[in-house]
């Protein structure tokens, strides 16, 4: 059988080389056949070399773990390398996600390389974690906004030629168009409109209220006050219904457990 390969990303060069010598005490077999010293490069290495598990710090100038880890999806293993313990948010502690705390600790490496091996002896494939991947995005964006700061309470937009101050209550949903995001809310005769705001939706999103907004999609953001209902699908996929506007938002099967009856 071929030996495993591995790409490690890590803006400090030390903790490369302290991380590729733990690699190699304790998993001997394994090659290391790239190292990346930001999010750009490792996506570039990952698509020239192909390695079966990728070994991110998750705060990165430029592109940062997490938006690597999204590019990476399904094709590798992924394992999250962070300062930050805070990072290990449940989905990590349930085994979907695995990470390492730095400075890594030789057990608790032991037991990353255990279930490693495990999943690639049963060729078992990378789990789907893009509805994590987006959690922690939005984790990784709350981060970087000063401490103390209060959600978004408003939301400047184009409607047409004006630009319209939306109160965020009155936001329905936000829908990404690209590089932008449309915002779809009701004016003060409780009119529905739509806007246009120039910020990526993960931006915004991760200024919202969660316990008022919820990602139901990767390019949907609904505010669960306007929802009326939510009508199962096909395929473990479902689709939103307003309780003011007609049109209906779909939820992806990333999402699906948001509205599972409890």
């Amino acid at each position: 059988m071929a030996r495993p390969t591995a790409l490690i990303a890590d803006d400090e060069p030390l903790l490369r080389e302290a991380l590729a010598g733990q690699l190699a005490a304790a998993w001997p077999e394994l090659e290391v056949v790239a190292e990346a010293r930001n999010g750009r490069e490792a996506i570039e290495l990952f698509d020239a070399r192909h390695p079966d598990v990728c070994f991110l710090d998750v705060q990165m100038p430029g592109l940062d773990g997490v938006e690597a880890a999204r590019h990476v999806g399904r094709r590798a293993h992924l394992v999250f390398v962070t300062a930050y313990d805070h990072y290990a948010v449940q989905a990590f502690a349930r085994g979907a996600l695995d990470y390492l705390v730095k400075p890594v600790d030789p057990a608790r490496l032991a037991e990353t390389v255990a279930r490693l091996k495990e999943r690639l002896g049963a060729a078992q494939p990378a789990l789907n974690t893009e509805a994590l991947l987006l959690q922690l995005a939005a984790q990784l964006e709350r981060m970087r906004t000063p401490a103390g700061t209060e959600p978004l309470r408003w939301i400047k937009a184009l409607a047409g030629q004006t630009l319209r101050l939306i109160a965020v209550d009155d936001v329905d949903y936000l829908r990404s168009e690209d590089k932008n995001t449309t915002v779809a809310w009701r004016d003060d005769r409780g009119q529905a409109v739509v806007a246009v705001v120039r910020m990526p939706l993960r931006e915004l999103a991760a200024r919202l209220d969660p316990a008022q907004f919820a990602q139901v999609h990767r390019s949907v953001v609904v505010n669960l006050r306007s929802i009326s209902h939510v009508k199962r699908g096909d395929n473990e996929t479902a689709e939103i219904h307003l309780k003011a506007r007609p049109e209906t938002l779909p939820v992806s099967r990333n999402f699906l457990h948001l509205f599972r009856e409890t």
